[in-house]
């Protein structure tokens, strides 16, 4: 039986997961396994985990067997952590299913372009197989109408054995020519009841409308809108590790995503938690007089620059030492997406190799060369204190004209006409310059040491990350690697660790449930100023973050009925079952009007009364939203927290509060105007400092001459400073 039909005998499995609203259940037949077996991975785990979230994925895609359909998903992994790798398998997945036609869109540029056909012919074996299962065309044209037809026709003819019917495999660059030529190809061709998965690999670039606030439509967007239009039965993926934009999209645009899956790193994958976080000596600061801006000129060879090439030096003679030069060994030096600064520091490498390939192959201890090595020892102790196993400092000066002598020092960028390529089988060591070549999708082998002599720019969250390169399966020589950046590229590193946990740990909540029912909220912190580029979002963003301040709700009266008593229910069978006082003590005052009931659990708190108190203005919903997020998120690290809750009033009786002309409500009385001592301070003063406090209010809404609403409920919640946390939301309702 063929192991690409949708009825697969041979060593054929279906997996069970716990998603409840898939739409299907995949098998995993000979194609996928062959496939895990080519990969190489490193233990059952690894495969174990590679195949279960493929057919994650798959699973809520259309099923093949379906007449017609479409849906959307983000699949979302971490920089240089094997996305690829995860969209082959689905691939193979699709081929064990009964697709008969997958599309990959990958790249934006020809070198990258060509990096995802190399890995996608590799790893699907397509130049070494001896069958015929996959047809593959790369960027094709209306001349391969016929082919892909015939391919595609296999599957209706009887006289064709199962075991030899084909799927097409098409490979496009995001680019305008290639994607129309596609659109075209594929509108003269009768495509009702052919299953087929696009895969658009690093989604959130180039594809989504950037012209959608000047209510326009950008050329690559109306070529993939109308690409699905001509497709009546597919499924379409977006992988990327930056889904910030596809999620901040409209929730009504045809590329906002139906579904998320979140993919797991490999054991040996270090990304901005064990860089940033848990191995700080792996990050260095290049001092700000030592990075080129337009007040600040840099002329000759910084001092951080020399000092990383040493240790990069260093680490290409341990890998001479310690692994007879097998792999690679790279340094990245990403000066601006502006070409003209990579020739400075390309000529700047050229200069410091030959005049240290010249200084340390001397055979005379001259001074200069006494002075070059003890700048290199410096840079040794500096490797020592990460390295466990490194080479004696004489062991590695014996190999340093090797390491320098042989290093390929290479600018990569398109002014010689179009960007080169690497030969990293013939060179062991390299030093590489550039800017955005360098940037999404390109993977530099075995790199060590990354020097990035520029500011955050915009600040956007996405684009940021998506500069790390420096990210990878490195656990095996991390000790090796260093990061020199500018003090507030680290800091929004450091910010971007925290924003993108808590985006995936959001994204596996939904993994089993609509996209389309979650809050748009993140966590942002200030070294980030917003989470991707304006240009594709149409609904506007709410920041903001509690530190020593209260949330209380401005419009409680924009509740509905239903609202209101759901409220009132939820607050009174809360207080219901705890134990209070009568009177408090804050500062100097006594105070005996309210009822106190302290040292609550917060972690119980929070899941039974917080997050379920609903508000329906969106002013109120999305910072109640934001104080959610923030709440979450320190409980997580302090699940014991308790907090104070106060009936104002005791609850005796309802405070009567009128809607001021600006529609809002002012909650909160103000402190007493008399002299008496021990008068009362104000509701706002009724919290304790350090701890959350919720204050519950039982109210009398007026709202005009006739209108009243009786009997309401509203909390006001203190948030403590050590709670501050920044966050970022957007309105899908479209106002503020």
């Amino acid at each position: 039986m063929s192991n690409c039909s949708k009825t697969v005998e041979i060593m054929e499995t279906t997996v069970q997961t716990s998603d409840s609203n898939r739409l299907w259940s995949p098998v995993i037949g000979e194609e996928t396994q062959v496939l895990l077996n080519h990969l190489g991975l490193p233990d059952e785990e690894s495969r174990n985990r590679i195949q279960n979230e493929a057919i994650q994925v798959m699973e809520k895609c259309v099923p093949p067997t379906s007449l017609s359909g479409s849906k959307t998903g983000i699949v979302n992994g971490l920089v240089q952590a094997g996305k690829t790798m995860g969209f082959t398998t689905v691939t193979a997945l699709a081929c064990d299913n009964g697709y008969r036609m997958v599309i990959v869109i990958a790249g934006t540029k020809t070198n990258l372009f060509n990096q995802s056909n190399k890995r996608l012919t590799k790893d699907l074996r397509l130049d070494i197989r001896s069958d015929r299962k996959w047809k593959y065309f790369e960027n094709p044209r209306e001349n391969k109408r016929r082919n892909i037809q015939s391919t595609l026709d296999t599957w209706n003819d009887s006289s064709v054995p199962e075991d030899e019917r084909q799927i097409a495999l098409l490979t496009v660059m995001k680019q305008n020519h290639h994607l129309q030529h596609l659109k075209d190809l594929l509108g003269n061709m009768d495509l009702q009841g052919v299953p087929v998965l696009i895969i658009d690999d690093e989604a959130d670039q180039a594809g989504l409308n950037n012209k959608v606030n000047q209510g326009q439509i950008s050329t690559i967007y109306r070529h993939l809108i109308e690409l699905r239009q001509r497709l009546p039965h597919h499924s379409f993926l977006q992988y990327t590790a930056t889904p910030q934009a596809p999620l901040l999209i409209n929730i009504v645009d045809l590329l906002s995503p139906d579904f998320a899956e979140v993919l797991t790193p490999g054991a040996d994958y270090t990304g901005g938690k064990e860089f940033f976080l848990e191995n700080p000596k792996l990050i260095k600061t290049i001092p700000s007089e030592e990075i080129p801006t337009k007040n600040n000129e840099v002329i000759e060879t910084p001092e951080s620059f020399l000092y990383a090439m040493r240790l990069f030096y260093l680490g290409v003679a341990a890998g001479y030492v310690q692994d007879k030069g097998r792999g690679n060994r790279s340094m990245m030096v990403h000066p601006s997406q502006k070409t003209a600064p990579h020739g400075e520091y390309f000529h700047w490498a050229r200069q410091v190799n030959n005049q240290w390939k010249k200084i340390i192959s001397e055979d005379t201890k001259e001074l200069s060369q006494i002075k070059l090595l003890g700048d290199f020892n410096k840079a040794y102790q500096d490797l020592v204190q990460t390295v466990p196993d490194l080479p004696s400092f004489e062991e590695l000066v014996n190999t340093l004209p090797r390491a320098i002598n042989q290093t390929n020092i290479q600018e990569i960028n398109a002014t010689g006409g179009k960007t080169p390529q690497i030969d990293w089988r013939n060179e062991y060591a390299h030093i590489l310059i550039g800017g955005q070549a360098m940037d999404r999708g390109f993977t530099v082998e075995g790199l060590t040491v990354s020097y990035m002599p520029r500011g955050a720019g915009v600040g956007n969250a996405d684009t940021l990350q998506q500069r790390a390169r420096f990210f990878g399966y490195k656990r095996s020589y991390l000790g090796y690697c260093r990061v020199f950046l500018e003090q507030d590229v680290k800091d929004a590193f450091i910010s971007y660790v925290e924003h993108e946990e808590e985006i995936r740990e959001q994204l596996k909540i939904y993994g089993s449930r609509p996209l389309s029912d979650w809050k748009r909220a993140f966590l942002m912190g200030n070294a980030l100023k917003k989470p991707t580029r304006k240009n594709v979002l149409d609904l506007p963003l709410m920041r903001g973050g509690f530190s020593n301040d209260w949330y209380a709700p401005n419009y409680p009266h924009d509740s509905d009925e239903n609202v209101i008593n759901t409220n009132r229910e939820l607050v009174d069978k809360f207080w219901s079952h705890l134990t209070h006082m009568d009177e408090k003590q804050f500062g100097k005052i006594l105070v005996k009007k309210h009822s106190f009931a302290t040292d609550i659990p917060l972690q119980k708190t929070f899941e039974q009364l917080i997050i379920n108190f609903r508000t329906t203005h969106p002013s109120d919903s999305l910072r109640l939203t934001g104080l959610i997020l923030q709440v979450g998120h320190y409980l997580k690290q302090n699940p014991d927290e308790l907090c104070d809750i106060y009936f104002i009033d005791k609850g005796n009786h309802q405070r009567k509060r009128t809607v001021g002309n600006s529609g809002k409500l002012n909650l909160f009385q103000g402190r007493d105007a008399s002299s008496e001592p021990g008068k009362y301070p104000g509701d706002r003063k009724i919290k304790v400092d350090d701890k959350l406090t919720i204050q519950i209010h039982k109210l009398k809404l007026h709202l005009d001459e006739e209108e009243e609403i009786d009997n309401v409920r509203v909390i006001a919640i203190w948030v403590p400073k050590k709670m501050e946390l920044d966050w970022v939301i957007q309105n899908q309702g479209g106002v503020l």
